[in-house]
């Protein structure tokens, strides 16, 4: 016996509905009859069924069928079958049944409703297969009701704005995850290698500190605007973020650090241990660095910058360099990673750097960097497996702001005998960026241009349209980009992964790390989305070897 409760006994063959419509008549049941496409069911589709169900006893929901579907190449998105599953699944929803006419004039006829509801678009609709509609539901005593319109989506607009609005992102995305390197099960993969991975990260340990705020006046005495603290929030960030991203993804992070004995630095310490994350730090005089962002809802509209430069004396800097070399060196061959990130604060200097980062390079598997602020030293990184300076920092550091991204990072990758650079570019993505075979060709083809024939780049768009909060979004990046090298991935695996972390990231706001579930759950996110707009007809997807960059080129 059927349950007319579960959503498979809710879809119905015609000969079941006109038998369920007739045993409803007869017990004095009201009938209301929604009747459309409901190719991708929106929530605008969902109020208009829900104000129908109010209307009545029994809603009946029909679907026109796949081969009447007159919307276009490609529609429906959805079988029919998976549509009326769809539907049948939600609560609102009594009945459900596949109508294999172009319009629901021949199934009116049959069924007869108290009430058929249409979208509010209708009411001042001219079209005669309406108008033939609601004239067979009025001859046999029915009332035509149109929904309220207090939101009005349609299917067609959804799907249409795919290709007029999202068309940039997916039509660069499609030739991209046609590089066999880039499928879920490899890409899974990889994530799940992270686990375990022992990283050391060398760097300046920064609070950001996010002070929510009334909406903003003008003071009285003055044209200033005044702003009235209403909450405050504050991150462990700078070289600290980097490690707790890594412990989210669950890798074995060390964080070498600087820290004075104060309440906060002390405070900041507890946290970040407590996210598993082991510090290991040399004592300093001062406070930590601090930069305070005044926001009006998500809106920054101040910042301050209270972060004084961290001065070492000689025998600080010796044992600055003794614990980075112990820490990467301790227990011999288990570094698999180690990150060295620059934030131009002094803990840093060019001495530090010169003396601690040729034996970190014989400790660690792979070895990335990455700099922040006016005062980093990028020009004196040596000898690295991956660095990710924005395409600012590397035209910044090589003096090239009119030549192409492909001479200046060529320029940056030669200076510091780096392999590989990830160069970001803000909304527009990052270019991943290695040496070419010294064959003077580029996939084969010569070229009279020195830069093009040493360096090749693949472009990755940036993952999400806008950015919530960009603070922190190199920084996630960074750390998957290097478990990424660490777990055995390629150049390009690892740029793609650390743009979806990226990605992620850019979605919440205050400098929180992502989490290897979050890394996920953004992976399946762009590649459902990529695989719809492909399915749809909307791509032409290349076969293999991903898209070769204009900045690149």
């Amino acid at each position: 016996m059927t349950d007319p409760r579960l959503p498979a006994d809710k879809i119905l063959p015609l000969t079941d509905l006109l038998s369920r419509r007739a045993a409803a008549r007869r017990d004095g049941l009201r009938v209301v009859h929604c009747h459309g496409c409901f190719d991708i069911v929106h929530p605008g589709h969902i109020r208009h069924l829900r104000h129908a169900r109010s209307m009545g006893d029994v809603l009946l929901v029909t679907i026109t069928g796949d081969a009447k579907v007159g919307k276009g190449v490609g529609r429906p998105l959805i079988p029919q079958e998976l549509r009326a599953e769809s539907l049948a699944e939600l609560d609102c929803v009594n009945w459900v049944s596949i109508d294999q006419h172009p319009t629901a004039s021949e199934l009116l006829e049959a069924v007869r409703p108290d009430v058929y509801v249409k979208g509010k678009e209708y009411e001042t609709n001219n079209d005669p297969r309406f108008a033939a509609e609601r004239q067979t539901v009025e001859r046999h005593g029915g009332r035509v009701v149109f929904s309220s319109g207090d939101v009005v989506f349609s299917s067609t607009a959804l799907i249409a704005s795919i290709d007029d609005s999202v068309d940039a992102f997916q039509r660069s995305m499609a030739p991209l995850l046609g590089n066999d390197s880039l499928t879920t099960a490899k890409l899974e993969a990889l994530i799940a290698g992270f686990k375990g991975q022992r990283v050391v990260v060398v760097g300046e340990t920064i609070v950001d500190e996010y002070l929510f705020c009334d909406r903003p006046g003008v003071a009285t005495e003055s044209p200033v605007l005044t702003l009235s603290p209403l909450e405050e929030r504050r991150y462990q960030g700078g070289a600290a973020i980097v490690a707790r991203h890594l412990a989210a993804m669950g890798a074995r992070p060390v964080l070498v650090t600087a820290m004075p004995s104060t309440p906060l630095a002390n405070e900041t310490r507890a946290a970040i241990e407590a996210e598993g994350v082991e510090v290991r730090a040399v004592r300093t005089s001062g406070e930590l660095p601090r930069k305070q962002r005044m926001l009006v809802g998500t809106q920054k509209v101040v910042r301050l910058d209270r972060a004084q430069r961290t001065v070492l004396d000689a025998s600080a800097q010796d044992r600055l360099v003794d614990l980075i070399v112990s820490t990467v060196e301790e227990p011999t061959g288990s570094c698999d990673a180690a990150i060295i990130t620059d934030f131009g604060l002094g803990m840093l200097s060019s001495s530090v750097l010169a003396r601690a980062q040729k034996r970190v390079r014989t400790g660690a598997r792979v070895l990335a960097g990455d700099v922040s602020g006016r005062h980093h030293h990028l020009r004196e990184f040596r000898g690295f497996d991956l660095l990710c300076p924005s395409e600012d920092e590397t035209r910044i550091t090589e003096g090239m702001h009119d030549e192409g991204l492909a001479a200046a990072t060529w320029s940056l990758l030669e200076r510091t005998r780096t392999k590989a650079a990830i160069v970001t570019m803000g909304p527009e993505g990052l270019v991943a960026f290695d040496r070419t075979p010294d064959d003077g060709a580029v996939d084969g083809v010569g070229t009279d241009d020195p830069h093009r024939s040493r360096v090749r780049g693949e472009h990755v768009p940036a993952m999400m349209p806008y950015a919530v909060d960009p603070l922190g979004c190199g920084d996630a990046l960074l750390s998957v980009a290097t478990l990424t090298l660490a777990a055995g991935g390629s150049l390009l695996q690892a740029a793609f992964l650390g743009s979806v972390a990226a990605g992620a990231h850019s979605q919440r706001l205050g400098n929180e790390p992502v989490a290897a579930g979050d890394l996920r759950r953004a992976l399946m996110r762009v590649l459902s989305a990529t695989l719809v707009y492909q399915d749809a007809g909307l791509s032409e997807p290349k076969a293999s070897g991903g898209s070769r960059s204009r900045a690149a080129s």
